[in-house]
């Protein structure tokens, strides 16, 4: 036991780092055979309104040998104590170094967290570079939607698990627990080899990548016979039992209130949307499981508030029927619905909640003319956008955000221009509304072309041509009620190099936290010039992986991970995209074809109509 309470009067929040949270679990170290270290690269705040954490904690706790304990990446005052004083990271809930444990499992949902997967390591006396490690050392896993594209980590990581993790999670348990019980005679190498041929492990140690002499990738190749040429997501058919007994937190988080997944999966298909590609099929969760795990969150933790969770809420099947009966059958229950689609349907179905307040509501057009949302494939007419608006206004709402994204393919100046009119005439609905002081904010993003997305071979564009439209949009919408936000393009175009980079990243991101760089996706700490030092140093060029077109047959990084959606749907999509073609939601028309249809059962039979 390395820590001792009374560092904790010395760093800011000290609650992040006491553990024995309501319902947190603590089993006996020494009586438990396998245990496992969950970690979040980012601070307790963050990490624990993560929904998968939860998921696994549960899972692996309810093997009777297995413990699962959290782990959080620390604040840099708690860093500075923790190296001053020789305290190696440890558990929130043992207090055990990580070192100690058998495995530590990162959670990689953020790009700009790579330096503190780096860090965390290093805090906690491990060996930074996966090569370095041998079997003394713990197993280094990670999984989470970055490890769709693996490779930039690939240096860092022992191996991946590449997709839903509530039943591979378990096979690699088991295989661990047969290499642990040969008393490690057999080498880590030898386990890497083992779990290699589970479907959805990927060891990257198996695999040689080589380059041509313009940098482009030229293969990637198995240099084991356990090694799968191509690495398939694994995809569970059925949600698992909800979490009803989450760990509930001393200090406010970022989503401080009970949440329940109610869907998986999403088919509206958004082209610039990484998440509505890897999380396909749509699985849903049945109401009455949903009604009585609401329930059960309510007695075991004490939530007034609950957060029904989904890519696109408005689509689960009976919503409004789901909602009506959860305020009748919990009073005094405030219902978050996050994620919801910019129609007035979605605004009578928030108004409805009984005990809503009337301050705010949120949505994503995420263009300003219909000639670059049809290109998105997110086809909101500016007749349905604006009928949105005056409900809002109309039924009390003083507030009203929207998001829009900077940079998409094919956009132009005169969509920037789109922008400013259709705020403008947000606006004046919201003055309209008699009696009503109105604010409209406007939250802009800079467009990532990520993996696994129509849109993954596209360039993103420049510094220089990201701050023209922030510039024409400042110009535009300078006027009383309106508060206009962006993200610094630097930050944006760090994230596109790291989403879609290949493994030779891996010495960038090396140097990058030698240098100093942790906690990137904090503004206070973010420093550019340690990643330019750190690509100069390494012979790499940023343009390369952001501001490059990539050809449709260019060999990418994350060919070898298969999705189960295919090249040929995305290089489709991508066309129509160009077209402005729209693809319309095969939940409700026919099937699209993207290859997930043996997946989905109502995929299936619109397949074989098509056919």
């Amino acid at each position: 036991m390395t820590y001792s309470n009374n560092i904790l009067y010395q760093v800011t929040k000290p609650a992040r780092y006491t553990g024995g949270e309501w319902n947190s679990i603590v089993k006996d170290w020494q009586s438990t055979y396998i245990r496992i270290a969950l970690a979040y690269p980012d601070l307790y705040e963050i990490g624990m309104s993560n929904i998968a954490l939860p998921i696994l904690y549960q899972l692996l706790n309810s093997q009777p040998d297995v413990l699962a304990e959290r782990v959080y990446t620390p604040w840099s005052d708690m860093e500075a104590v923790m190296q001053t004083k020789g305290i190696p990271l440890f558990s929130l809930e043992s207090k055990c170094p990580l070192k100690d444990f058998d495995i530590i499992g990162f959670s990689l949902s953020y790009e700009l967290t790579y330096t503190n997967v780096l860090n965390m390591l290093h805090l906690a006396q491990i060996p930074v570079l996966a090569r370095e490690r041998n079997n003394s050392h713990p197993l280094v896993i990670a999984g989470g939607s970055c490890a769709l594209n693996p490779e930039p980590m690939a240096d860092f990581i022992d191996l991946f698990v590449i997709g839903d993790g509530e039943e591979v999670l378990l096979e690699l348990v088991d295989s661990f627990r047969n290499w642990k019980e040969r008393g490690r005679e057999v080498s880590k190498k030898e386990l890497l080899r083992q779990v290699a041929t589970i479907p959805g492990i990927y060891v990257p140690s198996l695999y040689q990548v080589e380059y041509q002499t313009d940098g482009l990738v030229k293969s990637i190749t198995p240099t084991e016979p356990q090694a799968r040429a191509s690495i398939q997501r694994r995809i569970v058919t059925k949600l698992p039992p909800p979490v009803t007994k989450p760990v509930v937190p001393y200090i406010e988080v970022v989503h401080d209130r009970g949440v329940l997944e109610i869907q998986r999966g999403c088919s509206r298909g958004c082209r610039f949307c990484q998440s509505g590609i890897i999380y396909r099929p749509v699985r849903e969760r049945p109401q009455g499981e949903v009604l009585q795990a609401t329930g059960e969150l309510i007695t075991n933790c004490g939530y007034n508030e609950m957060s029904l969770v989904s890519l696109t809420t408005c689509d689960y099947p009976g919503i409004d029927k789901l909602v009506t009966s959860l305020s009748h059958r919990y009073h005094n229950l405030v219902l978050s619905l996050p994620s919801l689609r910019m129609d007035s349907y979605s605004v009578k179905l928030i108004d409805s909640l009984p005990t809503q307040k009337k301050t705010g509501l949120t949505f994503a057009p995420e263009a300003g003319s219909e000639r670059l949302r049809r290109t998105i494939n997110k086809n909101i007419p500016e007749d349905e956008i604006l009928k949105t608006a005056t409900a809002v206004f109309g039924r009390g709402w003083t507030s009203l955000k929207l998001y829009f994204m900077l940079g998409l393919p094919t956009e132009t100046t005169n969509d920037i221009e789109d922008i400013i009119q259709l705020v403008n005439k947000v606006c004046s609905l919201g003055r309209k509304a008699k009696g009503k002081r109105s604010q409209v904010r406007i939250s802009l993003s800079t467009f990532v072309p990520k993996p696994h997305t129509p849109f993954q071979w596209v360039a993103q564009e420049s510094e220089q041509q990201l701050t023209a439209k922030h510039e024409l949009l400042k110009l535009g919408l300078r006027q009383k009620g309106v508060k206009l936000s962006w993200q610094d393009p630097k930050v944006s175009l760090l994230e596109a190099i790291l989403s879609r980079g290949d493994r030779r990243l891996g010495k960038v991101i090396y140097r990058a936290w030698q240098l100093g760089s942790i906690f990137d996706s904090w503004s206070e700490h973010f420093n550019y010039e340690n990643w330019l030092h750190a690509f100069d140093e390494s012979g790499l060029q940023p343009s390369f992986y952001a501001h490059r077109q990539r050809s449709l047959d260019e060999l990418l990084p994350w060919a070898h991970i298969d999705m189960g959606v295919t090249t040929d749907f995305l290089k489709q999509e991508y066309q129509y995209a160009l077209e402005g073609r729209e693809t319309p939601d095969c939940h409700y028309q026919a099937c699209n074809t993207c290859g997930l249809q043996q997946w989905q059962p109502r995929c299936q039979q619109k397949h074989q109509e098509l056919s």
